[in-house]
């Protein structure tokens, strides 16, 4: 494949469950994906497993803790020195998660309302958001103020992060930039209760990641079908 034919792509939380195949498959389609995992050891492993699958080639490890900014930094320069561009970014990395209502009712009056106008959503109206849910959660009036008392942070993060890709789609029209939750799949992350196979799970990101250019973009996709964000 000649050089300037590549593309290239990063996983975030790649070691393990829905990431780790998503790099599979990636690779498996000819892209060099930069695999990557808080843990050196456990993503490096990760990366050996995906020799048997003949895809040494096409797989690069670099240790990456989206939380941490100096880490981010030493990806962003590692990318740019070895490759010199990135085609593909798939934001999978997560620290817990269950099984969520896809439409994650939030019954926060301000922040439904926030949330639901998109031709006017900022990051800043956003971060206020946030910032107030963290307020209303230390002092422990969640319910009172009309928050999710049930997996709230996880719930807000979720609605957070999918609104985010709006702002995002809108600030950048020349990227397709959206997100997807691809169903209950079985994993670590969710005690292995879920229900699809994680070679099922991972298509549906990998069904956007490879979506040609002009394709929609600032979509919440449930699986393959777009519903509302």
């Amino acid at each position: 494949m000649a050089q300037e034919t590549k593309r290239y792509a990063v996983v975030t939380g790649a070691n393990k469950g829905i990431g780790f195949e998503i790099v599979r498959q990636l690779a498996s389609k000819g892209i060099v994906v930069v695999l990557t995992a808080r843990d050196e050891k456990k993503g490096l492993e990760a990366a050996d497993k995906l020799r048997d699958y003949g895809l040494s080639d096409h797989v690069v490890f670099h240790q990456l803790d989206v939380s941490d900014p100096a880490s981010i930094a030493s990806l962003a320069d590692f990318i740019k020195t070895k490759f010199g561009k990135l085609d593909i970014l798939v934001n999978n990395a997560g620290i817990s998660g269950v099984k969520v209502d896809a439409d994650l009712n939030i019954p926060n009056e301000r922040s439904r309302g926030v949330f639901g106008d998109f031709e006017n959503l900022t990051e800043e109206k956003l971060d206020e958001i946030v910032k107030e849910f963290l307020k209303d959660f230390k002092e422990g009036s969640l319910e009172a103020k009309g928050w999710p008392t049930f997996l709230s942070a996880y719930t807000i993060s979720k609605v957070a992060m999918n609104a985010y890709t709006r702002i995002l789609a809108q600030k950048y029209p020349s990227f397709c930039i959206n997100c997807v939750c691809p169903g209950y799949v079985k994993t670590d992350i969710n005690g292995n209760t879920g229900i699809l196979p994680v070679e099922e799970g991972a298509a549906s990101p990998v069904r956007l990641a490879l979506l040609p250019d002009g394709s929609p973009s600032g979509m919440f996709f449930v699986r393959q079908e777009v519903s509302s964000l």
